[in-house]
């Protein structure tokens, strides 16, 4: 069984990869749908029947 570095080295150096992390909020965020959410819905949801 191949180390951690081992892979590390044959992933990036034969390979070409390169290390990424995901962006902490998705590109598909809608910030003004969130607000009228916020505003509306939410109200209504913690009000209750």
């Amino acid at each position: 069984m191949a180390s951690r570095a081992s892979v590390w080295r044959l992933l990036t150096g034969r390979l070409g990869w390169s290390l990424q992390r995901p962006e902490r909020r998705a590109v598909e965020r809608d910030e003004s749908e969130i607000a009228r959410w916020i505003a509306h819905e939410w109200p209504r949801i913690k009000k209750g029947p």
